[in-house]
């Protein structure tokens, strides 16, 4: 069992990394891979070595010089700092495509993040299983949170019901959103709120596509003077 440490305040850029670290450490440890180097892990997660070698930092984690990290026990100490040595139960708010499209993704489940419950405004949704949870009354929110011990809301509502969904979800106790809608929740300061907008990341997508089909054009142009050159030359 590794010592304890003092917990220290980790900056969020580094939260952020840590999940794909992760990732690429699970698959590497289904791999055979038992030691890994900053520099490898890197290249992998798409980021500098250094940076690599301070977010592992904050873990109390520097690795050894010629051998680089122990993927497992990495592998554990993220799983630690991000809480995932125990399972946390979710609730979706909103039982229409979307709700019931996360509701059924096995990997809410398979990541320790089991969805205890959903509900929704439509009686002619009530009593509809969905991903093994049943579709109950938004009104029943509170018990639900209170009996499953729910700390985690997932708001998939339509953008016009959002802002009501989070209040409610609010007022029966939950303490952090995963919001799907595409509108900006107005929650306490204490809520922990993360969006995930789609169609932000296809914005995002479109600028990079944008920009290699300027460089593809500006490419082409650049190369015409030169053709144009060697025929006179000929």
């Amino acid at each position: 069992m590794p010592p304890h440490r003092t917990r220290r305040r980790i900056p969020e850029a580094t939260v952020a990394r840590l999940p794909i670290y992760l990732q690429i450490l699970v698959e590497q440890a289904e791999a055979g891979v038992e030691n890994i180097s900053s520099e490898g892990l890197a290249e992998l997660a798409a980021v500098n070595a250094a940076k690599v070698r301070k977010d592992l930092s904050y873990l109390g984690s520097y690795g050894t010089r010629g051998v680089g990290y122990e993927v497992e026990y990495l592998v554990y100490q993220i799983r630690r700092e991000l809480g995932l040595d125990h399972d946390w139960p979710v609730v979706i708010v909103g039982a229409g495509n979307l709700g019931q499209a996360l509701a059924g993704h096995g990997g809410f489940n398979d990541r320790g993040f089991p969805v205890a419950g959903i509900v929704d405004i439509d009686p002619g949704k009530f009593d509809a299983v969905v991903g093994g949870a049943r579709v109950r009354p938004i009104d029943e929110l509170p018990q639900i949170v209170a009996s499953k011990n729910i700390s985690i809301g997932v708001v998939a509502t339509p953008a016009e019901g959002a802002q009501n969904a989070a209040d409610r979800l609010v007022a029966a106790g939950i303490t952090s959103i995963l919001n799907f809608a595409p509108v900006v929740l107005s929650v306490p300061s204490t809520i922990s709120v993360r969006k995930v907008d789609l169609a932000v990341e296809l914005q995002i997508l479109s600028y990079h596509e944008q920009r290699r089909t300027s460089s593809a054009q500006n490419g082409s142009l650049r190369a015409l003077p030169a053709e144009r050159g060697r025929g006179v030359t000929a």
